[in-house]
């Protein structure tokens, strides 16, 4: 299959050396021009997983017309708060049939858009044509080729089970499912959490308390996905509790949770978010926060990260607050 890559962070070139493996035709698209020039003449990504050999079969440019020339899926890692400007850029190019793969993770704070959303919107593409990659898959492992396993949820069984025939190798695993919103928003909001279990890592609070947010964050999670029009089951698998799972464990390699590490221990939100590395996290939050109060979801966890990260609380006193609400039960998915 021939497949272009949008996005060559630490995940775009993870997935585009995964699927370079199950021996796919891989274009790769970089904004960086260092990048290009990096993995075109020393098989390497200086920015981004640079200890990694990019294998041949990857081509990198910084031309989205050669890169999605021909292609039959088209997979977009870009941040999602930038996807917009890059869809409007893909669309002149894009050719009849393209599938829009999505392992973007997050909601548009401008517009509280999801990704099949944007797409949907900026292309002009037919549903069926949209499909959501997720799941618990860190980027450095994936190139490493440890074993993952991960969800493609879209609404055409047929083009979906080409893709996954096409994307599975014996290191990667994918399953299929039908749940696109549900994917997505489990996806977007488990860095919310992410982010809370990180402060709870930075203040010191212990392995009980990173126990009862992963617990109650998924709950919330789940009541939002829900209400939005995902299905309760998919927030039990690997989309939802699987990928909240491995981004919220110590030791995590996930970016969120050290954003939420550092402002634990007491640094500026500024400071945190000013690195090449996207956490998705931080907006996504906002966003959520104002889909539950458009919605009347109560996200207790997610509207107290919106407020430490806006700085009207500090961490600790955040703790406080959460350990001190109306005493009530426990509500089970």
């Amino acid at each position: 299959m021939n497949v272009a890559v949008i996005g060559a962070g630490s995940w775009g070139t993870a997935l585009a050396m995964h699927l370079a493996r199950a021996g796919c035709s891989v274009a790769l698209w970089a904004r960086e021009v260092e990048v290009v020039a990096g993995i075109r003449e020393r098989r390497r990504n200086p920015l981004f997983l640079s200890e990694f050999e990019v294998p041949p079969e990857v081509r990198a440019t910084g031309d989205l017309a050669e890169a999605s020339r021909g292609a039959e899926a088209v997979v977009l890692v870009v941040p999602v708060q930038f996807a917009r400007a890059v869809l409007r850029d893909l669309r002149s190019h894009l050719g009849p049939g393209s599938r829009i793969v999505s392992a973007s993770k997050g909601i548009e704070v401008s517009s509280l858009a999801r990704m099949d959303e944007l797409v949907s919107g900026e292309l002009g593409l037919p549903p069926e044509a949209f499909v959501a990659l997720s799941g618990p898959s860190f980027a450095r492992e994936v190139a490493a080729g440890l074993p993952t396993a991960a969800v493609l949820a879209g609404r055409d069984p047929e083009g979906l089970g080409r893709l996954q025939r096409a994307f599975s190798t014996g290191s990667f695993r994918f399953y299929t499912a039908t749940d696109v919103v549900g994917v997505e928003l489990a996806g977007a909001l488990k860095n919310v959490i992410a982010i809370a279990a990180g402060m709870a890592e930075g203040l010191g609070l212990g392995q009980n308390a990173t126990a009862a947010l992963l617990t109650r964050g998924l709950h919330e999670i789940a009541r939002l996905g829900v209400r939005l029009g995902g299905r309760e089951e998919t927030f039990r698998g690997l989309a939802g509790m699987g990928d909240l799972v491995l981004t919220c464990s110590p030791g995590s390699m996930s970016r969120n949770r050290s954003a939420g590490e550092r402002l634990g221990r007491g640094e500026k939100l500024a400071d945190i978010i000013a690195g090449r590395e996207v956490a998705e996290g931080v907006p996504t939050t906002r966003a959520a926060a104002a889909l539950a109060r458009r919605h009347g979801v109560e996200m207790p966890i997610t509207f107290t990260v919106e407020a430490i990260l806006d700085g009207a609380i500090e961490p600790r006193a955040a703790v406080a607050a959460l350990m001190t609400r109306e005493l009530k039960a426990e509500a089970i998915l």
